[in-house]
């Protein structure tokens, strides 16, 4: 079939830099979800699809398309042959009504089956459409789809869109796809760089696209391209000064949406600024103006930044000027903050601290300070760490929120709280605390490097989590409006990266209990304990599985409930290790087989011991030697949490249990032999339960036919 290039392009007013890539995929997914539901198959090619994103427009070139839909072959299934003809063999009325449905005569209709089951059927061919005919609508429910929170209109017109639309291009081919789109009529022209290029260009083929707005236009359409380009224009602006440029990911993604012909130049602020904290000159500068932060190779900040215009200007030492006067009132504005805030000690700023809401039915920022720090003060006592510097970094840690340093940069929390408590004369111990405990900040994110950051960082969020979960706000779906998620992940990594064995149950409890001393009382305090600590070490799921370790095993340790998420993630290992062995899937499969003829038999009541000398077949001995001997061997080994060595000495059983269900009937009729067989068992079953439920794992289907007869004799018994 022949086949053509596809070009949209929705050129607007200058969209939401935060959004531009988002809209980008949105679109080009839509727009090939749309082509595949239509039945029209793309060439599985990397360059099939190019997306296209600047601040004015949306863009997507589609290669290869072909002209037409297939044809369609349609069945139709009508009534049965016994009810469409009568005695005579002429046609019933429903006969004549189900062809006359499909628009044809009854002769064309043809039977299938036999006997009672034979039906009539009409076949018919579906000529497919001319793709030209399908994309309009495809691209209009691709644009309907688009993920925008808010829509705009604009004019008179009643059509919205994320920005006011100013023009289309639908191209197929050479071809122009006659349709209008968000009230705006397609056709091949587009427009180039609002100062470079601020008049129509004529597209004469989709794949002249690209190239045309970049020779004529001075566009770079392709997003990606454009980010490359930005990366090594600001480097090298850097390294004319000798030094390196602060190229943060998301600030050059929002950079990258911001122009359409980027042009990086430097620029130079008063030195005497530098007696800022460096955290706070790079918020400034990236936050605010946009700009690139320059290091020298020390690592330490130069009086200088990198920024990147929208345009490549015939003077740019006038642009250079004027990004100079707007970067100094910023940092000048800063420098007051700063200066401002260090005259109130951390401590004195406590007592704000009642004035600024947690949440609404948890309280304030105070009593969130105070239920972390008797938390944190408590793991300090378990753990042997110093009690009085947990404490004193947790009542100052929430201090600098009421700052205006952090109220004018959030983003410095706990940053801006460690430079004020060194100001204040506090222990280096207390300062760095108070900056770590709010990492990890976001997944692949540096843990806190002292052990009182580490408690701190924990107890916040466990009260947190314990809170919102109490007044029954939990995440949902998508949504998770407290960073839940992130903040069980945040637990979970510290814990187990750190090797701190704590009960997360007990810290939940002991978070309940700060709660309640200050009036704040949930409903059904042990229901809730289980589903917070269900809801923290599910997050263990998809981190596992991102180390290549399958759900089927954080699933059978789960099933045991650990408290500890350091002993937690020693069971995973050990079982992920068992798994590699060959002896892994039988015994897991003999371990199913064990755990469901005791569930069968729990009305019964089983013997806590074996009884040798009611053991009848040779292979009850075998088992039961084995068994005691290989239980006296992990035992140690389960004590001091060696799960990888017990569960290699627990794998010499896989013969005896091999033996075992292929020469033993378990469900015989002599009573005291069955429940002596359901005792060993048991306990074959409660050894590899003291590491996890390997029932849970892939099995292999040998002893399946047997324990078909043990069911079929159980259940008669």
């Amino acid at each position: 079939m022949p086949c053509e290039d596809f070009l949209v392009e929705i050129g607007t007013q200058e969209l939401p830099p935060g959004e531009l890539n988002t809209l980008s995929d949105a679109l080009c997914s839509g727009v090939c979800a749309g082509l595949a539901q239509a039945g029209i198959a793309l060439p599985q090619k990397e360059d099939t699809v190019v997306r296209f994103a600047t601040p004015r427009r949306l863009a997507l070139l589609i290669k290869g398309v072909p002209t037409a839909q297939p044809d369609r072959q349609i069945e139709r299934r009508g009534p049965a042959v016994k009810t469409a003809f009568d005695q005579q063999g002429l046609p019933t009325r429903a006969c004549e009504g189900f062809a006359r449905s499909c628009g044809v005569s009854v002769d064309a209709l043809r039977r299938v089956g036999s006997g009672v089951q034979e039906r009539l059927v009409c076949r018919t061919t579906e000529v497919g459409q001319n793709t030209c005919d399908l994309l309009a609508d495809i691209v209009r429910t691709a644009l309907a789809n688009l993920p925008v929170a808010r829509q705009m209109r604009w004019g008179t017109s009643r059509t919205e869109f994320v920005r006011p639309v100013q023009w289309l291009v639908m191209l197929f081919g050479q071809k122009v796809i006659e349709c209008e789109i968000l009230g705006i009529q397609a056709d091949r022209t587009t427009r180039g760089h609002r100062f470079h290029c601020d008049r129509r260009l004529s597209i004469t083929e989709p794949a002249a696209y690209e190239q045309l707005l970049l020779t004529e236009g001075f566009v770079i359409t392709d997003s990606r391209k454009r980010r490359d380009v930005i990366r090594q224009q600001v480097q090298t602006q850097a390294d004319a000064l000798g030094a390196n440029a602060l190229t943060d990911d998301t600030l050059l993604d929002e950079v990258t949406a911001l122009c359409e012909w980027p042009v990086a130049l430097t620029g130079h602020f008063d030195p005497s600024f530098l007696s800022l904290p460096t955290e706070a000159l790079i918020s400034s500068m990236q936050g605010h103006q946009k700009y690139f932060p320059v290091v020298n190779p020390q690592g330490a900040l130069e009086p200088a930044f990198v920024f990147v215009a929208n345009i490549d200007s015939k003077e740019p030492q006038k642009v250079i000027s004027g990004n100079e006067r707007v970067i100094r009132p910023r940092l000048a504005d800063a420098r007051f903050f700063y200066e401002s805030d260090q005259k109130i000690s951390l401590g004195e700023r406590q007592s704000c601290l009642k004035g600024i809401v947690f949440q609404a039915q948890l309280g304030s920022l105070f009593d969130k300070s105070e239920r972390v720090t008797q938390l944190a003060a408590s793991m300090a006592v378990l753990l042997g760490a110093d009690s009085q510097t947990v404490q004193k970094a947790a009542m100052l840690c929430k201090s600098d929120l009421a700052s205006t340093m952090v109220g004018e940069f959030p983003e410095l929390q706990g940053i801006m709280g460690q430079y004020y408590a060194h100001n204040d004369g506090e222990p280096p111990e207390v300062c760095q605390a108070i900056a770590e405990h709010y990492l990890p900040r976001f997944a692949g994110d540096s843990l806190p490097s002292s052990k009182a950051g580490s408690l701190l960082a924990i107890a916040d969020r466990v009260d947190t989590i314990t809170g919102i979960f109490g007044i029954k706000q939990p995440p949902s779906g998508s949504k998770d409006p407290f960073s839940l998620r992130r903040a069980a992940m945040g637990i979970l990594r510290i814990l187990i990266e750190q090797e701190i064995d704590l009960n997360l149950y007990s810290l939940i409890d002991n978070a309940m209990a700060g709660y309640r001393a200050q009036d704040i009382v949930f409903d059904d305090a042990d229901s809730l304990c289980e589903q917070i600590g269900s809801f923290v070490f599910g997050r263990l799921r998809a981190w596992y599985q991102d180390r290549g370790i399958g759900a089927e095993v954080f699933l059978c340790v789960q099933a045991i409930s650990p408290s500890s998420a350091v002993d937690f993630d020693h069971r995973v290992k050990a079982v992920a290790q068992f798994m590699t062995r060959p002896e892994a899937t039988a015994l897991a499969a003999a371990h199913k087989r064990v755990s469901n003829l005791l569930a069968r038999s729990q009305e019964q009541a089983i013997p806590a011991a074996v009884d040798p000398s009611l053991m009848i077949e040779a292979a009850e001995h075998i088992l039961y030697t084995a068994l005691g001997n290989s239980s006296a061997e992990a035992a140690p080994l389960l004590e001091n949490r060696e799960y990888g060595l017990a569960m290699n000495c627990m794998a010499g059983l896989r013969e005896p249990v091999d033996t075992f269900f292929d020469q033993v009937m378990v469900n015989v009729e002599d009573e005291r032999v069955r429940l002596n067989r359901l005792s060993l068992l048991q306990q074959l079953r409660d050894l590899f339960m003291h590491i996890a439920d390997i029932a849970l794992l892939p099995q292999s289907t040998k002893t399946h036919a047997k324990e078909e007869l043990d069911q079929t004799t159980a259940q008669s018994s």
